[in-house]
């Protein structure tokens, strides 16, 4: 695992030291935020000035990768002293300040002789700057802990780092003093290093001196959607307000007056006051415009936005949405794979799950598929094997809610089984230990386990903290066996080793487990622990398409094809060779296996080979985030598929050609993909994290149409007021959802909706796409 990043280690002792903080970007001194698996800037982190830093924002900046601290200004001040070359100038200055300001043992140091004083202050005040000296406050921040992006090392606290100074151990400090000493401190610079001439405007608020101040309705109305009054402070109220007078004049009056409303503090009374006292100069449209465009909006290439002036062929907001997409850097990126399809393999494995497609009332093909694949797999345990010596052990898990009809696929194996005599490949319908599952494997070293509730299961053998020993070895020992089915198991040694503690040994041990279960109990039952450790990573997770598909009414009694019950036989038997040491109870040290080698066509060979390079392109990329182990068994699982593929193809002569590889390997990547999708939204190690993530989810279930606040409420009773405020807030900085407004033209709504966009994924070149979101 990665190095605990600054965050994760000194995040919350800075809030609890009374410190407003901030993420920062590994590698630079800027704000930043990890977005679908990158870095990027953070455009609007001055809203941390106003509030305190909240519990979510801590535990969700803990998990991004190497993120640094940030302390925001206002609540305290920094004295920056700029100076490169000159160490004892720099001295001179430090020891200047704390003879004016106070003896701070808030003393940071990045790249020496430059050096930083961080003082409380009495109230907070702008900044001020004599360049190279200044005094950071409101409206600014400053890297705490972090590495420095010349140095390659820590900033250092030669003294006492903040995260050991309460803020009220820190000397208060006033505007006037800071000016003061700033004013005594540029006197004592040497001519070269003073600044000459003034500071100019910022770029990237030209474009809203360059842009007309009158507006259209239909724009302003559909821009002020994206704009909610969801209890704005007061000086964003005015400011709306302005821009709308300055765009429509008194025509927007009503649209003031509908707006403000939304907000439950709203006065009426105050609405009309302050719309008369506006007298917008410069401020109009465009302020409204730009402030809707970088939360989402988009006008349609038929929208007028200039009140003031025609539009010519192009799209009225070329230049801004132009503009937008730069600063953004969202560009979209479409996928060039075709979308996965699922289609059924030919052979046993296709023979079976059709007969459990055609007997179910209810059909779940992807289930159907799992269950037959990990069936016909225990069958050919220890009978074949991939030139690379791999067999075909399985761990899947079908997920479908409740009344689905998952059930149906186990029940199908366990009576084709017991018709083709073969049911002592079935282990029990639980696993009560992790020295229950070895005997049995020792009985039968090739089998099958069927669990129902795999969740629940999964939830106990998964908790080291409160389940007993003897259940989390289960899944200890599962992750064992699973690597070790084409050599030797060696069981445990006891201390007493009487007929029935001792030593049981497995050659060759083919452990088969197909699990069902409802996506609230699987998901809930894992931990992050469980994916970085590679635990999750041996199962293929199959999520059912239609948890509630069409009920096949005509279902009656069922008698499997003597041709499927002759073919699991054949499975069985290796092809219809007969080694009686394969079929036996016991696998001690002298059981010699030899399983048939099943070849691979040049053609397989070559594609399992550009899998394995484009793979190695992605565990690099993805290096330090929890979707390697995923990734890293998305090879072994697909070679796995085609092998059982080949051998229900053929049991006597099988081969592994191009199709049964493309199948395979399209198969498991598929899965594997939404599998490490489902784990971003669904596996918390913390109740914070968890919280976050089922609200997240509340929301993306509602679709595009979104949700309001008191559907929200009424979906989350297991969150507190405070909380879920915090969690929506962190979601709305964090890009992972938007705001808009639903109704009609005399009654709307605030709604909250999911980004248009989110994932990672990478093509088959490796290139980044970015995945739709589905509603």
């Amino acid at each position: 695992m990665a190095d605990i990043s600054n965050m994760a280690r000194f995040g919350a002792r800075l809030v609890t030291n009374g410190y407003a903080i901030l993420p920062i970007s590994p590698g630079t001194k800027k704000p930043g935020q990890f977005k679908r698996g990158a870095w990027a800037d953070y455009p609007e982190w001055n809203r941390h000035a106003e509030r305190s830093t909240t519990e979510v924002e801590i535990a969700t900046w803990s998990a991004w990768p190497d993120c640094g601290i940030g302390i925001v200004g206002g609540a305290v001040a920094a004295v920056d002293i700029d100076i490169v070359k000159d160490g004892e100038l720099a001295l001179q200055i430090e020891q200047l300040a704390r003879d004016r300001l106070g003896d701070t043992r808030a003393l940071r140091i990045g790249k020496a002789p430059k050096r930083m004083l961080i003082y409380r202050t009495a109230a907070p005040f702008r900044g001020i700057k004599r360049h190279p000296l200044e005094v950071l406050c409101l409206g600014q921040q400053f890297v705490a802990y972090a590495i420095h992006p010349d140095t390659g090392a820590p900033y250092a606290w030669p003294d006492e780092g903040l995260a050991d100074l309460d803020i009220t151990d820190l000397p208060e400090i006033t505007a006037e003093a800071a000016a003061a000493f700033l004013e005594e401190a540029y006197a004592l610079l040497p001519e070269a290093l003073r600044q000459r001439g003034l500071n100019t405007a910022s770029p990237a608020t030209e474009h809203l001196r360059a842009h007309s101040q009158v507006g259209t309705l239909p724009a302003i109305a559909s821009a002020l959607a994206w704009l909610p009054n969801a209890e704005l402070d007061y000086d964003s109220w005015m400011r709306i307000g302005m821009a709308l007078k300055g765009a429509l004049g008194e025509a927007g009056a009503d649209v003031f007056v509908d707006w403000s409303a939304q907000a439950a503090k709203d006065v009426p009374a105050a609405t009309a006051k302050a719309w008369a006292s506006f007298k917008p100069d410069r401020i109009g449209a465009g302020t409204i415009y730009h402030l809707a465009m970088e939360r989402g909006w988009q006008p349609g290439g038929d929208m007028r936005l200039d009140g003031a002036a025609s539009c010519d062929g192009a799209h009225p907001a070329a230049e801004l949405l132009s503009r937008l997409d730069v600063q953004s850097n969202q560009s979209v990126d479409t996928p060039t794979n075709p979308p996965f399809t699922l289609v059924m393999p030919d052979g046993l494995v296709g023979g079976l799950t059709e007969y459990m497609l055609s007997t179910a009332r209810r059909p779940q093909p992807l289930l159907s598929l799992g269950a037959s694949l990990c069936a016909i797999g225990a069958l050919m345990g220890r009978q074949y094997r991939t030139e690379s010596n791999l067999r075909s052990n399985l761990y899947v898990v079908g997920i479908a809610d409740s009344g689905s009809g998952k059930n149906h696929a186990r029940e199908i194996i366990n009576e084709v089984f017991f018709e083709a005599g073969l049911a002592h490949h079935l282990g029990g319908n639980k696993i009560a230990s992790g020295a229950g599952l070895l005997t049995a494997l020792h009985r039968q070293p090739a089998i099958l386990f069927q669990i129902d509730e795999f969740g629940m299961f999964l939830a106990a053998a998964a908790d080291r903290k409160r389940s007993p020993r003897h259940i989390t070895e289960i899944l200890d020992n599962m992750t064992e066996l699973f690597t070790a089915a084409g050599g030797i198991f060696l069981g445990a040694e006891y201390a007493n080793r009487d007929g029935s503690n001792e030593r049981r040994d497995i050659v060759q041990p083919c452990l088969c487990v197909y699990g069902t279960t409802t996506p609230l109990h699987f998901w809930g039952a894992l931990q992050g622990a469980n994916v970085v450790d590679g635990s999750l990573a041996r199962f293929l997770i199959l999520p059912s398409d239609e948890d509630y598909p069409d009920e096949n009414i005509a279902v009656g009694i069922r008698q499997a094809a003597p041709a499927l019950i002759r073919g699991l036989k054949r499975v069985a038997t290796g092809g219809g060779r007969h080694k009686g040491n394969l079929m036996g109870k016991t696998a001690d040290q002298n059981t010699i296996v030899t399983p048939m080698i099943v070849p691979m066509t040049d053609e397989a060979r070559a594609r399992f080979k550009a899998l394995s390079v484009e793979l190695t392109g992605e565990l690099r990329a993805a290096a330090g985030t929890a979707c390697t182990a995923i990734l890293a068994r998305i090879g072994e699982n697909a070679l796995k598929l085609a092998l059982i593929v080949a051998v229900g193809r053929d049991p006597t002569k099988p081969e592994i050609d191009l199709t049964a590889t493309d199948w395979a390997i399209g198969f498991v990547q598929n899965y594997a993909r939404q599998t490490i999708e489902a784990v971003e939204r669904h596996v918390a190690d913390t109740e914070v994290e968890a919280h976050l993530k089922r609200l997240k989810e509340i929301i993306r279930n509602a679709g595009s149409k979104g949700i309001t606040k008191s559907e929200i409420t009424r979906a989350s009773q297991w969150l507190k007021s405070r909380d879920r405020n915090e969690i929506l807030e962190t979601l709305i900085e964090g890009g992972d959802i938007t705001t808009g407004m639903r109704g009609s033209s005399t009654r709307q709504a605030m709604v909250y909706r999911m980004a248009r966009w989110h994932g990672p994924w990478r093509d088959t070149s490796g290139r980044k796409i970015r995945q739709k979101e589905s509603p």
